[in-house]
């Protein structure tokens, strides 16, 4: 093998000249051998499109490129330029069959050219082709919630400043950097804006103002090989300088009639493969390389094979207007011709994930949409499923967990294989790439962690009867993601603020005890005025109503506020609340285990370490803990990976974590979400993945992975049994925190329904104590029999002035530094 290809699996891109003896290398399989595992190393089983509506706003252009016949004068169309009601007409019916992506293409700055276009733009109040394409594509934003991509030409600095408020990404084609194309006789002669200086410089401006940039080549139209090289090398140089290229397109040449070069011969099949492998191994494994599926019918699979990863945009709405005489493929046809070599298709957003994250590469005006629109990884949502919702789930997903899957890419293979042995640990690489499967691998996943479920804990599924005492909505931390808690900034949302007496906290463990319940679980807000001795209180009046109550309560936030009002340290602390009670502490608070998510969504709140610190000392002094997630809003992958991490090697080192509990994050009435600075939630195949990969990432330290039917419903707990999941939490009785957020899914789930639910699902139904251990036939009979609960009564909040500040309760830079307590 040669030794610059070698070098180029290894991720080392070739140099120049290196690039340059691709000219000469006429192997056309073997370079697209190399291009194919250098594809599947940055891509995996995934060929991407963006579902689009094609919006040809002019087809006056200034050039006269000698191949186009989308540009005309004005004397051959009805419109110098497609009318606003029309656009958005096409625009609204795109959004309806559930298109993303506004394809805004036009020619070249016509009103340079035709007096036409000059009296059409002013009649519509506007001096220029780029003043109406801005102000259209803002209004088709707006209005439909599409993203537009724009394909304007050659633009000023001015220009490209006012379109990136309106549109994620845009491009140009450099077609080929190759002078010798603009001579006389040659296809861009008389067309100034194909001059590639120009067209360099464009490209260039868009990287230097962070434009999410397309860019690429055509193929065929009298360039040599060694001159598709060099135009190739020249895009990847401005790549390197300002990392803006998210996509390189590889478009053939096809003659049409009507124009100079109709009768010019078409680069045949090999030219293209050949192309596209030289591409895929000059830019690497990461780049995205597309080539048009409507250009080459019949050869699909080839082109997979020569190392692209995207079909780029397909519509179901309108054909090319670019390529009239080639039709877009069927989403079914480019589905099933790309399952046929073992790839999924899976849409895209016209914006690449990783410039969605980043202030710099997305405008402020279009990140909330884009943000609504997208997955953990940037990737589009595709179903109108999230959490707390009563929808219908994906079909798609249900289908996937219980397919077997025939072509598992050999990473999650190993991955797999190495949890199923044992002979090591998961890394952060390896987690990221679990959360990333989808299709056979997505059902490689789930199934194995079913397998691992199946093997640990049998076909049995666990529950708990008990009941939910949220003691206080009063907080005076701000959480963005809690819709819950109750302060001078929250009370627009859901209830007034309350604050429970002993009397009603009595009458509801009174009640819970009497309907079978074995546990009372128990947090609350931190409250201005709560110390150390209220939670100790709250103790001894649950013990007061009934003795034989297991209490599950205070989230380590609740710990630390505990011991650092009472001057405590947190072993002591917990110890006198083991002392005056307290059985098992929750393991929320928790959020995402990672300060660089913790930062944005809970800054004043006890940091990662802090959490960790808490739950090593619970374990120590004696008490079992249960640990969560809570995921689907800010964070990404990479971030869940890291959490799993820090839960699964504390508990090798403590062992005290009885089960693993993943809570998605529930939208609609969450203040970062109303504010437009939060995701809806994971999607479902997340939400399923997240269960399995737990699964995967805590065998065998923790045996226990319960699914929330609060946040999932019961079809959704069910698909997560099937994904690695034996246990499905408590009845609750009084479910408040999560129905505050928006959720659907009500407030309990009774003994029978419970039952019910885990029978349907082919498993046979267990009631565990807290502690998993066995439930007297007695008290599950109570459960059994139990009658209507009475409604609750939330003791109105007094108002209070603080009057102390108290001792470091919040995240301060101090707290951050590791002063606390004595």
């Amino acid at each position: 093998m040669n030794t610059t290809l070698e070098r180029a699996l290894l991720g080392k891109l070739p140099s120049d000249a290196e690039a340059l003896e691709f000219a000469e290398m006429s192997d056309t399989a073997h370079l697209a051998k190399i291009a194919t595992q250098l594809r599947d190393a940055g891509h995996n089983n995934v060929i991407t499109y963006s579902k689009k509506v094609f919006i040809p706003l002019t087809y006056l252009c200034r050039d006269v490129c000698h191949y186009c016949t989308f540009a005309q004068t004005p004397k051959h169309i009805e419109f110098a330029y497609m009318p606003p009601e029309k656009v958005l007409e096409s625009a609204r019916e795109a959004a309806a069959l559930g298109c993303k992506e506004a394809l805004f293409t036009l020619g070249e700055k016509p009103e340079l050219r035709y007096k036409a276009a000059r009296t059409a733009l002013a009649e519509m109040g506007y001096s220029t082709t780029l003043e109406y394409l801005a102000d259209i594509a803002g209004q088709v934003f707006r209005e439909t919630g599409l993203l537009p991509h724009l394909n304007p030409g050659n633009m000023t600095q001015e220009e490209l400043e006012i379109l990136k408020a309106v549109a994620p990404s845009m491009g140009i084609m450099l077609e080929s950097s190759s002078d010798r194309l603009t001579e006389k006789g040659m296809p861009h002669y008389g067309s100034p804006d194909k001059v590639p200086a120009t067209r360099l410089e464009t490209i260039a401006l868009a990287g230097r103002n962070k434009v999410p940039f397309t860019s690429g080549i055509l193929i065929g139209i009298g360039e040599t090989r060694l001159e598709r090289i060099e135009s190739l090398l020249d895009l990847r140089k401005l790549h390197a300088e300002f990392g803006h290229i998210q996509e390189i397109i590889i478009q053939n040449f096809r003659a049409k009639e009507g124009t100079l070069m109709s009768r010019a011969p078409e680069p045949d099949l090999n030219e293209l493969l050949w192309s596209i492998a030289v591409a895929r191994i000059i830019f690497g494994s990461d780049m995205s390389i597309q080539a048009p599926p409507n250009l080459s019918p019949g050869v699909l699979p080839q082109l997979i094979q020569a190392g692209i990863n995207d079909w780029g945009g397909v519509s179901p709405v309108t054909p090319d207007f670019v390529n009239p005489e080639a039709p877009w493929p069927h989403l079914d046809e480019l589905a099933r011709e790309t399952a046929a070599c073992g790839k999924l298709l899976q849409e895209r957003l016209t914006i690449y994930p990783q410039y969605i994250k980043s202030k710099d590469w997305l405008h402020e005006d279009l990140r909330t949409r884009v943000m609504h629109m997208s997955d953990a990884a940037g990737n589009p949502r595709v179903d109108h499923w999230s959490p707390g919702e009563d929808d219908a789930l994906p079909r798609l997903e249900l289908e996937l967990i219980k397919q077997r899957p025939k072509n598992v890419s050999r990473d999650i293979s190993e991955i797999i294989a190495r949890v199923q042995t044992g002979t090591s640990l998961l890394k952060e690489d390896d987690i990221v790439r679990l959360f990333g499967a989808r299709g056979d691998d997505f059902s490689a996943v789930t199934q194995a962690a079913n397998a691992i479920r199946k093997t640990v804990n049998g076909e049995t599924v666990t529950f708990v009867v008990n009941r939910n005492i949220n003691y206080t909505n009063v907080c005076y931390f701000k959480c963005q993601f809690c819709a819950f808690s109750k302060g001078k900034l929250s009370e627009n949302l859901r209830g007034r603020p309350y604050d429970l007496d002993a009397g009603e906290i009595q009458r509801r463990v009174k009640e819970a005890w009497s309907r079978g319940g074995t546990e009372v679980c128990m947090q609350g807000g931190i409250h201005p005025e709560y110390t150390g001795a209220t939670y100790l209180e709250i103790l001894k009046t649950v013990k007061e109503a009934e003795p034989d109550m297991h209490i599950h309560a205070f989230s380590p936030l609740e710990v630390w506020q505990g011991a650092a009002t009472s001057n405590m340290s947190l072993e002591n602390y917990l110890k006198e609340l083991k002392s005056a009670g307290l059985g098992t502490l929750p393991g929320t608070a928790a959020e995402i285990l990672d300060d660089e998510i913790r930062d944005i969504i809970c800054p004043d709140k006890i940091n990662t370490q802090q959490w960790l610190e808490v739950m090593e000392t619970a374990h120590k002094v004696g008490f079992n803990t249960t640990a969560t997630i809570m995921y689907g809003h800010v964070e990404a992958p990479v971030n869940w990976a890291r959490h799993l991490i820090k839960i699964r090697d504390l508990q090798i080192k403590t062992g005290g974590f009885t089960e693993f509990v993943p809570l998605p994050f529930v939208h609609m009435e969450a203040p970062m979400y109303l504010r437009g600075n939060a995701r809806k939630g994971p999607t479902f195949r997340e939400a399923v993945l997240m269960h399995a990969v737990a699964r995967l990432v805590l065998h065998p330290h923790i045996s226990n992975i319960q699914a929330s039917w609060v946040k999932l419903g019961h079809e959704g707990v069910t698909a997560c049994l099937n994904a690695g999941c034996n246990d499905i939490g408590g009845t609750l009785m009084n479910e408040s925190i999560t129905r505050a957020a928006g959720s659907e899914h009500g407030q309990e789930t009774s003994p029978r329904a419970m039952i019910k639910l885990i029978e349907s699902a082919g498993r046979t139904p267990r009631q565990r104590t807290t502690a998993y251990g066995e439930v007297s036939k007695q008290m599950q009979n109570v459960g059994l029999a139990a009658g209507t609960l009475i409604d609750i009564i939330n003791t109105p909040a007094h108002k209070y002035e603080r009057k102390r500040k108290g001792p470091l309760l919040r995240n301060t830079p101090e707290v951050k530094k590791g002063v606390r307590f004595n």
